[in-house]
């Protein structure tokens, strides 16, 4: 059986904004949102910075297009978007003078936008290049479309004219029908890519925006770095607690209340951390087992039962039924395969 690569568990946040624009969205639907999602719509006055575990907007977003029997709600949701929905960071880009200074900004300020996978920029040829990796898990079709959407819908909504890529690509799996992706993008669309991505030919960049103002980008701009200072810091709290369990694993300690007493923080408060980051406790530890594991399959010396025993199983046999989990096979396929010689 191959190896199959496991996912990183999925981790990140959402601004209430795409959380909100979905409440009107279902609204306007005829659907009663509250009632469907279970809970209040964020309030408009938090400014975006009331925090979305990735994996519930996620959530959110399967449970409306499952009523709606909607597989491209993404799509049909990030084409509702309209500056106003993210206050002072959708008048930023706004009153930037072209649509280059614009991406300019949004990769910037990026966390009061979109806090995933980080976007990264690169020319390539003739064109512009934004991608999102998988660093951070994979959020899936729904959300990443509805972000990538979400993003060219701004633009368009600045510059007053369509904003056709070169070409979009998708991590996730080829759906049933493409048309619509090519239709709505105007280009190739490609799935099932290492990483998701929009190719923009560099001519774009010089599009005059339609309400450019100099003193007005300054004083917006003090705002948005004024917001930006109030995110969660995205300090070294989460490789500290990834280095504490993958201690504490060969331990056999690796549980909530240990390792918040080793980083001398209360179990609540590491907790809290981790969920403001869209982290799952429980996910992270199983994903730096996993990554131990094969480290030690790697070393021919070690047996199968000492290699449970470092990872904090009591008995073989559960480290093995963990590890067909992780990656649909057992830890003595993998092993056999990394032993095959490359022909």
């Amino acid at each position: 059986m191959p190896h199959i690569t496991p996912d990183q568990p999925l981790r990140g946040v959402v601004p209430s904004t795409y959380v909100r624009l979905l409440y009107e969205y279902l609204e306007k639907q005829g659907v009663a949102a509250v009632d469907l999602l279970g809970a209040a719509a964020p309030e408009a006055a938090d400014r975006g910075l009331q925090r979305f575990p990735v994996a519930r907007w996620k959530a959110l977003l399967q449970r409306a297009a499952a009523h709606l029997h909607d597989p491209l709600l993404g799509l049909r949701l990030g084409q509702s978007i309209t500056p106003a929905h993210f206050g002072v960071m959708g008048y930023v880009l706004l009153a930037c003078p072209d649509l280059g200074v614009a991406l300019a900004r949004t990769l910037q300020y990026q966390r009061l936008l979109y806090d995933v996978n980080p976007m990264r920029s690169a020319l390539e040829g003739s064109d512009l290049r934004l991608e999102w990796g998988v660093d951070q898990g994979r959020p899936g079709p729904l959300v990443d479309e509805c972000a990538i959407t979400a993003l060219l819908q701004l633009a368009h909504s600045a510059t007053g004219r369509r904003i056709v890529p070169t070409q979009v690509c998708f991590v996730n799996p080829v759906p049933a029908d493409s048309k619509p992706y090519r239709d709505w993008f105007g280009c190739p669309v490609l799935f099932a890519q290492p990483v998701t991505s929009i190719r923009l030919p560099q001519t774009l960049l010089a599009l005059p925006l339609r309400q450019p103002d100099t003193f007005l980008l300054t004083v917006l701009e003090r705002q948005a770095d004024a917001l930006l200072a109030e995110l969660p810091p995205t300090d070294d709290f989460e490789q500290a607690v990834r280095r504490c369990i993958a201690r504490l694993i060969r331990e056999g300690r690796a549980e909530l209340e240990p390792v918040a007493n080793e980083l001398h923080v209360s179990a609540r408060t590491l907790h809290r951390r981790l969920e403001a980051g869209g982290i799952n406790f429980r996910e992270l530890r199983e994903s730096i087992r996993h990554r131990l594991a094969e480290h030690y399959l790697a070393d021919p010396r070690l047996q199968l039962a000492e290699i449970a025993q470092l990872l904090g199983y009591s008995e073989q046999s559960a480290f093995t039924r963990a590890y067909r989990r992780w990656s649909g096979c057992t830890p003595y396929s993998y092993r056999q395969q990394q032993l095959i010689p490359l022909s």
